[in-house]
């Protein structure tokens, strides 16, 4: 296992060299000055220049890498263009905002797909199982902005339950923090229930067909143990795979979602970065988001010991 582990963890890092040098040149390459933007529309050339030099973007590409290379190794992610304050800061402002609605999200994703999908591989071809495959098309197809402004104007507009936008901290209470979470999280859930779902359906309704199911009902046992403790236990390992995935995926997600509802987390900080050609922030946080999807596709790896005895790693 410890050999497995420093393996994985010693692979990741060619993995988030490359993501580093693709990510660097991509900003560099692409139209726009991050000198021109800080300067204003009234900037002479002579403006733009003096504050290329400030910031070091009059160096050759492979100067400019090495210096932000050099620096990151230390720790240090270099300080942001338009915030004027170190990126490791920024994103350690704006993490709490980001890890709540991931981790609500997930968390209600789980709690209801899973059941949802059990219950419709039990009830195989029934109007339940229809429902539920006709949500899961639904999920996967509408975008989640335009699922954002629906419920905006459904839950918060029309019927007033929840607010339109804005975030509280957890130190200002559970309560306005779930308060103001709430809509952004069922906003985001609803594409990772139905995928969640369909695999759980499909993993649970292939084990139902093995002889272990056929012979714990022979021996009498109770229909709801045989679906958790025999079906849900044997098909573990893909559902938590794609629970995995569905984290992972949650980057983009989290981006549109903070955009709509306001909330100063990454997601909003990344588009805030783009659109002020904010160097250092964008490289600072999409690294992290790397460093996170890694992390994530090695615990779920790890996960499989628990769920399947037979392997072993």
């Amino acid at each position: 296992m410890l050999n497995f582990l420093l393996r994985r963890l010693l692979s990741a890092v060619p993995v988030l060299v490359i993501v580093a040098v693709l990510v660097f040149l991509m900003l560099r390459l692409t139209p726009g000055d991050p000198a021109a933007v800080l300067a204003g529309d009234a900037a002479t050339t002579e403006q733009i220049a003096g504050i290329r030099a400030t910031l070091g973007l009059d160096r050759s590409i492979p100067e400019q890498f090495a210096i932000w290379a050099g620096h990151m190794l230390t720790g240090d992610l270099g300080q942001s263009y338009y915030y004027k304050t170190d990126v490791a800061t920024l994103i350690a402002q704006r993490l709490e905002p980001t890890l709540s609605l991931a981790a609500l999200t997930i968390a209600i994703a789980v709690l209801v797909a899973v059941p949802l999908g059990v219950l419709a591989a039990w009830r195989f071809g029934s109007w339940f199982d229809r429902l539920l495959m006709g949500f899961s098309v639904m999920g996967f197809s509408i975008p989640v902005f335009v699922l954002a402004y629906i419920l905006i104007w459904l839950v918060s507009l029309k019927l007033g339950w929840l607010p339109v936008q804005g975030y509280k901290r957890i130190a200002d209470g559970v309560g306005p923090w779930l308060y103001h979470l709430l809509l952004p999280s069922i906003t985001l859930s609803v594409i990772y229930v139905a995928l969640i779902a369909r695999v759980t359906r499909a993993s649970v309704l292939e084990t139902l067909g093995e002889d272990y199911i056929r012979t714990a009902r022979a021996k009498g046992l109770p229909e709801k143990a045989v679906l958790m403790r025999h079906a849900l236990a044997n098909a573990a390992v893909p559902i938590v795979t794609v629970i995995g995935i569905g984290i992972a995926l949650l980057i983009g997600g989290v981006v549109v979602t903070e955009s709509v509802y306001a909330i100063p987390g990454l997601g909003r900080l990344t588009v805030d970065a783009v659109l002020a050609r904010d160097f250092p922030t964008i490289q600072g946080v999409i690294l992290l988001f790397s460093v996170v999807y890694v992390l994530v596709n090695l615990a779920v790896d790890l996960s499989y010991v628990f769920f399947d005895p037979r392997i072993r790693y």
